[in-house]
Parts: structure tokens; sequence; C-alpha cells
């Protein structure tokens, strides 16, 4: 159980969210093939901004956090790494409009389902936007839903590097 707990940790660590457990950095490696058209000003190193807005469990969310977020493309695969705890996923594209791009990633870890969707908007070399989490725990015996927790965020991205700097 405790190595769930680790890797979720590593997971939530992408998005700038903890939950209250040990510091423990897994590194994921998956690929997710999308259709999609994503805006190559998406590509690069993002210092993220966090805060909370909403939430139905305090004690497992923070108020607000600043993270590293590299987003990268290889082929039809988005991958979404911090480079401060090493942690990786790739994600899904659900759709692209204009400058606005929203993806998921989903994972599934003994009993519990954790869904992280974000959305934002880009503007030059920032973003604003939401993250959306959401974690449910199921019954081991008869897979029923045993707790849901969920919060919202509010993001705000500065690119550090990547093609839209280089650009200027």
């Amino acid at each position: 159980m405790l190595n769930v707990f680790r890797f979720i940790f590593s997971i939530i660590l992408c998005f700038t969210v903890t939950l209250p457990i040990e510091s423990y950095a897994t590194v994921l490696n998956a690929g997710i093939s999308i259709d999609e058209e994503v805006p190559a000003e998406l590509m690069g190193t993002w210092r993220v901004a966090s805060k909370l807005e909403a939430t139905d469990a305090p004690k497992n969310f923070k108020n607000s956090g600043v993270d590293i977020w590299n987003l990268s493309k290889t082929g039809n695969v988005i991958n979404l790494c911090n480079p401060v705890t090493g942690a990786q996923a790739s994600v899904r594209v659900e759709y692209v409009k204009n400058s606005t791009v929203r993806f998921t990633k989903e994972g599934n870890y003994d009993n519990q389902i954790l869904t992280d969707t974000v959305e934002i908007t880009l503007s030059g070399n920032k973003f604003t936007g939401k993250n959306y989490l959401s974690l449910k725990t199921f019954s081991a015996d008869n897979n029923s839903l045993k707790s849901e927790k969920t919060a919202i965020y509010i993001l705000r991205g500065d690119k550090l590097s990547g093609t839209s700097i280089l650009e200027r």
C-alpha cells in the first residue's frame, strides 16, 4: 500500500499538488497517442503557480504551490515531467480550441483512481487555467465507491524556455 501512495504522490507532483504522504518520486514511463493539433507554443519548460480555489478535502491539498513543468512532444505523444522531482507522465489531449488546450491523466492504483485534468489558455509566453483533481477510492470487496476527494486549482504559467522564447 505504501508503494501506491508513493506512486500517487509522484504523479500529483507533476500537477503541483501533494497528498499528505512521504516524499518519494517514482519515474513513470508511458505513451499516449493524440489526434489533436497541439500548439507548438505549449512545448517547453514552464514555471507554474497554483492557488487552491475549492476542495472538499482541505487536509489533503495544499493552498498554493510553485512547480516546474516540462512539456514535450515526440510523434503523437505528449509528455509532462517535473525535472525537480523526476516524475513523468504522458497525457491525453481532450481538445484544442484556438489557444486553449485541455489534457487529462488518469491512473488506477490499488483500488484508487486519480484523475487530473488541466485546461489552460496560452497567451504568448504565459498561460492561465485550472487544474481539476479527483481521487476516488473503491472497496476491495465489491468495487463500490468508498470516497472521493476533489480539488480545483487556478493556474498561472510563465515560460522559462522553449520554442516561443527563442522566437522573441
